[in-house]
């Protein structure tokens, strides 16, 4: 029986070792070891930006490293389609003893544009009346030629500029959502649609836009607190000289104040609040809930075809005043309360 074991396992023996000594294929290296790391361009595929003035000649993605600070003209200038520039929280600056320059210049008829996440800042405050004095920029982003397509600001707070705060053209497709402008002598915030943005102690309208959402504007010398030339809603305009607090064709939830001009002034309004001190709180074609109150001898309320569900007062002008006033009361220190040609429960 041992014998027959041993016979067993000396067979097994021969079998293995017979067939380990089979090839095993090819030792020589295929070819010289390669890289296993990534390059710094794969981890990060940016281009810095570490000096101004910078000029964008290629294509690409941008990044601030440090503050930036001109002594004279422009700090960055985009010369290119499809560049993103990302200020990384940021701030240019300039110290030009006179207002000139861009902070951020984008050239005539580019495309696919995003500029975010920092800050522009411009010149001092003159304090007799708000506006921009001294050094600095005159602009803190803008175009110049041809209006730019496809362009998107975000994240950008710009303040003491002699001219625009951000203007990126109305004419196509841009945008600009959640930026700050503060005392600028030209437009605020000027593209096509605005969003969750702010603009006060502008010298010309405070935002202009086809479109506007929840959104603050103030202007403080000609223009309109929000100048929209579709729909504004939930949004907050004011107008220190002549225009109007909130101006669009559609108006939603809005509220509006003005000294001279039309608290709320448009086409259509809905559940909208309009101030004037000597103009008209809401001036309108058709207004539905919504509130009037002019101080002096404009109408609270004046909707030159229907008002519906609206009160309007004046100090001593008319009241509300509709063609056709449904279920609408009006109220007056010294003139009109109600004026309507067809009235409907009014009164």
């Amino acid at each position: 029986m041992k014998k027959t074991k041993i016979l067993i396992v000396l067979a097994i023996s021969a079998f293995i070792l017979r067939h380990s000594s089979f090839a095993q294929g090819p030792l020589t290296p295929p070819g010289a070891p390669a890289p296993t790391m990534k390059t710094l361009a794969q981890i990060e595929p940016r281009t810095p930006v570490a000096s101004a003035p910078f000029i964008i000649s290629q294509p690409g993605s941008y990044y601030l490293t440090t503050n930036l600070t001109v002594s004279s003209g422009n700090a960055i200038t985009i010369a290119t389609n499809g560049v993103r520039l990302d200020l990384s929280g940021f701030t240019i600056s300039s110290t030009a003893a006179s207002a000139a320059g861009y902070g951020i210049l984008i050239n005539s008829g580019l495309m696919n544009l995003t500029i975010v996440n920092g800050f522009i800042q411009g010149g001092v405050t003159n304090a007799s009346n708000g506006l921009f004095a001294g050094s600095g920029f005159s602009y803190g982003i803008e175009y110049v030629g041809a209006s730019p397509v496809n362009v998107r600001v975000s994240g950008i707070s710009v303040s003491g500029c002699l001219q625009d705060g951000i203007a990126i053209s109305i004419d196509d497709s841009t945008t600009v959502d959640s930026c700050t402008v503060r005392t600028v002598g030209g437009f605020g915030i000027y593209a096509a649609i605005v969003e969750h943005s702010f603009a006060v102690n502008c010298g010309n309208s405070a935002i202009t836009a086809d479109q506007v959402s929840d959104c603050y504007g103030v202007c403080i010398n000609s223009g309109d607190g929000i100048d929209v030339s579709r729909t504004a809603q939930n949004c907050y305009g004011y107008s220190y000289s002549g225009g109007e607090g909130v101006y669009a064709a559609t108006a939603l939830n809005c509220y509006g104040q003005s000294t001279t001009g039309e608290g709320i002034a448009g086409d259509t309004a809905l559940n909208c609040y309009g101030i004037s001190v000597s103009g008209d709180g809401c001036y309108l074609a058709m207004a539905q809930g919504c509130y009037g109150y002019a101080y002096d001898s404009g109408d609270g309320l004046f909707a030159n075809y229907s008002a519906t569900g609206c009160y309007g007062f004046s100090g001593s002008g008319t009241g509300l005043y509709a063609f056709i006033a449904n279920t609408c009361h009006g109220g007056t220190s010294t003139g009109v309360p109600l004026s309507t040609t067809h009235n409907v429960n009014s009164y």
